[in-house]
């Protein structure tokens, strides 16, 4: 029995180094800065083909794995600030401009030109995130008007919109949605989504429940930002904390096992308030934020850091492999082992 004990041990050890090993081995090659612009919308199609979007009412594409970039600056909305974009090839995207009047807008010929999808006027109106299931279906969630928070579904790629009276949603001017980098809300296959909330209360909430979230909720600036799903369905990753204290790693990140019912804290958080999380793999997961990058490969059970880099978003290319971050000062990275 000592012998099994002491060689269980051993196996544990050396599966801790190697994992350890897999995280440290990640580097953070900048692909793009020095640009006057906050990117927080980013939509990786493939290994070559990533838009990204943000405020100024500027979106950027790179058709070769970010070599080469063309800017464009949407006429008309050059205040406008773009939190959130969808892209679905080379040619099409679809992109969400915060504050009032809400406004969604469509590209289907590279961003020479946009269509109007979607306006609101309604006083109060505030668009935070959308996610697609596939190039059709899609969902986009705001903060709370007339006491509910907001949402609206499109089945036709973003051309128009419909907004839906949804269970679970009522809320308080306390509760919203970060906009922070687009990924607060997830929509599955089956049309089912879940999104996170944050401020003074944190849910996660779907068509079918809305559950309490263990996040500091002392201050506005606290709370869920981000919301990972794995493939299964089962395990999920929220992360958050205060973006006016970035640096704090208590009650940041937390795991769900069972589909969003129970959630824990991890063994060890990432390094501060975490903006965005994405799974790479059912067990390899990436989280950034103001103040750096982090990796787990026990599935968020631990965190390494991999870059002290600040990147609002990041996101594994829907067809590929390389992952690609954006961030403050037009700052474009790209995930390499």
């Amino acid at each position: 029995m000592r012998a099994q004990s002491l060689a269980r041990a051993v196996f544990t050890l050396m599966l801790a180094a190697f994992s350890l090993f897999n995280a440290d081995a990640q580097h953070l090659e900048i692909l793009h800065e020095n640009r006057s612009v906050s990117l927080r919308g980013l939509s990786a199609v493939t290994d070559q083909i990533v838009w990204v979007s943000g405020n100024k009412g500027t979106v950027g594409r790179t058709l070769d794995g970010g070599k080469n970039w063309e800017w464009i600056t949407v006429p008309g909305y050059e205040a406008r600030d773009f939190r959130d974009i969808e892209a679905f090839d080379a040619s099409t995207a679809v992109i969400i401009a915060i504050a009032h009047p809400a406004h969604i807008l469509r590209t289907v010929d590279g961003g020479k030109t946009w269509k109007l999808a979607y306006e609101n006027n309604n006083k109060g109106m505030f668009l935070d995130a959308m996610d697609f299931s596939d190039d059709r279906h899609g969902i986009v969630v705001g903060d709370a008007v007339k006491g509910s928070l907001f949402i609206a579904r499109t089945k036709d790629g973003g051309s128009t919109w419909h907004e839906t009276s949804e269970k679970y949603t009522v809320a308080d001017s306390t509760e919203g949605c970060f906009a922070s980098s687009g990924t607060n809300i997830r929509l599955k296959s089956n049309g089912e989504y879940f999104f996170v909330t944050g401020g003074l209360k944190s849910r996660i909430i779907s068509g079918s429940a809305a559950v309490a979230l263990p996040f500091d909720n002392s201050k506005a600036s606290t709370g869920a930002n981000s919301l990972a799903i794995e493939k299964g369905g089962r395990m999920m990753i929220a992360v958050g904390g205060d973006f006016a204290a970035d640096s704090v790693r208590s009650k940041n990140c937390f795991v769900s096992k069972d589909g969003g019912r129970s959630w824990t804290a991890p063994k060890s958080s990432p390094y501060g308030y975490r903006s965005c999380v994405e799974f790479l793999s059912p067990d390899r997961v990436i989280a950034s934020g103001l103040n750096g990058v982090d990796v787990s490969v026990d599935a968020g059970n631990t965190w390494t850091s991999v870059s002290h880099d600040s990147f609002h978003a990041c996101r594994k290319a829907k067809k590929g492999t390389v992952v690609f971050l954006s961030g403050n000062n037009g700052r474009i990275g790209k995930l390499t082992d």
